[in-house]
Parts: structure tokens; C-alpha cells; sequence
């Protein structure tokens, strides 16, 4: 649906910066008869095996383009990008 379903606003991104809203997600959304997708981008965060594991344990999809390369992901990336004018 496009909806922000979670999220975390920080300064530092790190390991448990991005748990959080994902430990949130898993236990927001409903049982699915299939696996669900979740973007990601290249960081280092992205790549640990505490991401890594809790999203095979849930059966969650990671979609991590490569760089520059961000259009499965283009709408967060537009909306990262007012974010960070705005700010």
C-alpha cells in the first residue's frame, strides 16, 4: 500500500537503529500465506546477522539494490530526500 508502517529517527545508523522498527514491523503485520519484501540499502546495518536472521526466521524477502541503483525503492528514497531537505 505504500503506508510507513515503522520507523526510527537517529543520528548514528546502527545494528539496533534499524531493529527496532523492524522487530515493530514483524509484530504489526498479520500472518502472511507469503513472504513480504523489505528494502534496504547497502549499509553495514543491513548486512549484519542480526538483520540477516531475524528476517529469515520470519520469512522476510531483503531487497538491497545496488548503488546508485534505487529504483525498487524509489519512493522511501524520494521521501529520504524531502526528509533530509527539509531538515
Amino acid at each position: 500500500s505504500g503506508e510507513i508502517v515503522s520507523y526510527n529517527i537517529g543520528d548514528h545508523p546502527t545494528t539496533d537503529f534499524v531493529m527496532k522498527p523492524l522487530i515493530e514491523l514483524i509484530h504489526k503485520r498479520p500472518k502472511l500465506n507469503y513472504r513480504m519484501t523489505v528494502h534496504s540499502d547497502q549499509g553495514i546495518q543491513y548486512q549484519t546477522n542480526a538483520w540477516r536472521q531475524t528476517l529469515k526466521k520470519n520469512h522476510i524477502f531483503q531487497s538491497m539494490s545496488r548503488r546508485a541503483t534505487c529504483l525498487d525503492n524509489a519512493p522511501m528514497e524520494s521521501f529520504f530526500h524531502t526528509m533530509k531537505v527539509e531538515m
